[in-house]
């Protein structure tokens, strides 16, 4: 199988992170958003949405959408549960990550790391209340919960994980949200665990490329 991936992207740090912890052999194809590269005829064939990440599974088909990849990988594996009401929870806290740890944390740390904020300080002023409305939910639900579903490290911690752990990027204090810090730690302890998530580039800020962000 090949990953389409893109280094600077948590979405795709996520399918990384998975794929080390389970000991899966992907091939990975660095793709540069900022470079028009998720805009060719090619890549638009595999993902008709322009974005990363992509899975090539081995019968030539494409896979998009980062937690799409992660519940086929995982399947059959111990961080996606059997128990079907465990598995529910997982799935509904995949879909928060996406419903709402990424377009708060996410774009607050993109905005403010490639320079899109100069100008709308209102607008990233709301995220920023958002970014903190999300971190309070988590840090109350981790009170009583060592991890998000089941009492133990599944799909979901690894999922919520990804935009999660850089709400600092986006000049959050996780020092305020203290069973949140204890949980990423926990994440962080996993065997097989990594993080290769860089920063943007150059050619991420405002004129400098050519992506389906502008």
């Amino acid at each position: 199988m090949r990953l389409f991936d893109y280094t600077a992207s948590a979405n795709c740090l996520k399918v990384r992170i998975l794929a080390a912890q389970l000991g899966l052999d992907l091939e990975r194809v660095p793709i540069d958003i900022f470079a028009a590269e998720t805009l060719t005829d090619d890549y638009l064939a595999r993902n008709p949405a322009g974005e990363t990440p992509v899975l090539e599974l081995d019968s030539g088909a494409h896979l998009a959408e980062s937690n799409a990849i992660l519940l086929y990988l995982a399947e059959g594996s111990p961080l996606l549960p059997d128990d079907l009401e465990e598995r529910a929870q997982v799935w509904r806290w995949l879909f928060f990550e996406q419903s709402a740890v990424v377009p708060s944390i996410g774009s607050a740390r993109f905005w403010i790391l490639t320079g899109r904020d100069a100008g709308r300080e209102d607008e990233l002023d709301r995220r920023l209340g958002s970014v903190r409305s999300v971190l309070s939910l988590l840090d109350e639900h981790l009170c009583g919960n060592a991890y998000l579903v089941a009492g133990r490290y599944t799909l979901a911690d690894l999922a919520v994980y990804g935009y999660t752990h850089v709400a600092p990027d986006a000049g959050i204090d996780l020092d305020d949200f203290p069973q949140v810090r204890r949980w990423l730690a926990a994440v962080e302890a996993q065997p097989g665990f990594v993080n290769d998530l860089v920063t943007y580039p150059e050619n991420a800020r405002p004129g400098a490329g050519a992506s389906i962000y502008g």
